[in-house]
């Protein structure tokens, strides 16, 4: 048998024919998504509705700042339309008297086009992918920045003044994204939560009957109650702001500053996992 094997050059007929010079070499290999294919898939994902309410809340801040501020300033609210209703009904009665009424007009007007156009902007793309949420509030966050670019060049703001383009303008743009920040509420499904009313939430909070439950046992009661005070803080900012020197235009580049908060926190945000494979 040994001449057999020389004569097979020293090969067992019993080894295999093809024999595995390595041990790996039938393992499956993954691939590394590229950067812009990661990019993608992070980008087209539903955020997660878990903890958007937070998100929600933080903008009640931004409210805050550009009511309290554009009041004093421009005499109307930008984000608020109840008062500016009022504004206008009065205004109506003797419009000769003022223009208070015309500026909430132009806030009312765009508002709602701000709500028409970036509801339909969310139905079209997908309401809650995470790059449609991040480039609405990007469109928010230049509207905010063009109006506080016109305060910073413009004429001083004057609430009894002439409603001319550097009034028009950037209250238009500023009631405009209003509207786009409130239809987020209905995106993330926290209804409540639109940053723009607090009478309704004052009603819920207080008749609520379980008002006096445990911090942990009531996390509804806890978002009404979050969201006035953080209204109230947005406030004492811009009325600080309304009451130095820099006036209007500090609380607008505030409020584009926190708003600028909110993109990166939507950029980080946590995919919903149900929906962490469609693309």
């Amino acid at each position: 048998m040994a001449n057999d094997d020389n004569a097979n050059g020293g090969v067992n007929e019993t080894s295999p024919l093809l024999e595995r010079t390595t041990t790996n070499s039938n393992k499956p290999t993954t691939a590394t998504p590229s950067l812009p294919s990661r990019l993608h898939a992070h980008f087209t994902t539903n955020v997660s509705t878990q903890w958007g309410d937070l998100a929600l809340l933080f903008c009640y801040i931004i409210t805050g700042v550009l009511d309290s501020s554009a009041t004093i300033a421009w005499g109307s609210f930008v984000s608020m339309q109840t008062g500016n209703t009022i504004y206008l009904g009065t205004g109506l009665v003797a419009p000769s008297e003022g223009t208070r009424w015309l500026r909430a007009l132009i806030a009312i007007g765009f508002f709602c086009l701000g709500s028409f156009a970036f509801a339909r902007y969310h139905r079209l793309f997908g309401g809650r992918r995470r790059w449609v949420i991040v480039s609405s509030y990007t469109l928010q966050l230049l509207m905010v920045v063009g109006a506080a670019l016109m305060i910073t060049l413009g004429p001083p703001a004057d609430p009894k003044g002439e409603v001319d383009v550097w009034v028009a303008v950037p209250l238009g743009l500023v009631a405009f994204q209003s509207g786009g920040q409130a239809v987020i509420s209905r995106v993330l499904k926290y209804g409540a939560l639109t940053s723009v009313v607090l009478t309704s939430i004052y009603c819920d909070l207080f008749s609520d009957q379980e008002l006096f439950a445990g911090l942990r046992e009531h996390a509804e009661r806890n978002r009404r109650l979050a969201a006035p005070v953080l209204v109230l803080l947005g406030a004492v900012i811009g009325g600080i702001w309304a009451h130095t020197s820099v006036g209007l235009m500090g609380a607008m580049w505030t409020a584009a500053g926190l708003k600028l908060v909110v993109i990166v926190a939507w950029c980080l945000w946590k995919a919903d996992k149900d929906d962490a494979s469609t693309v």
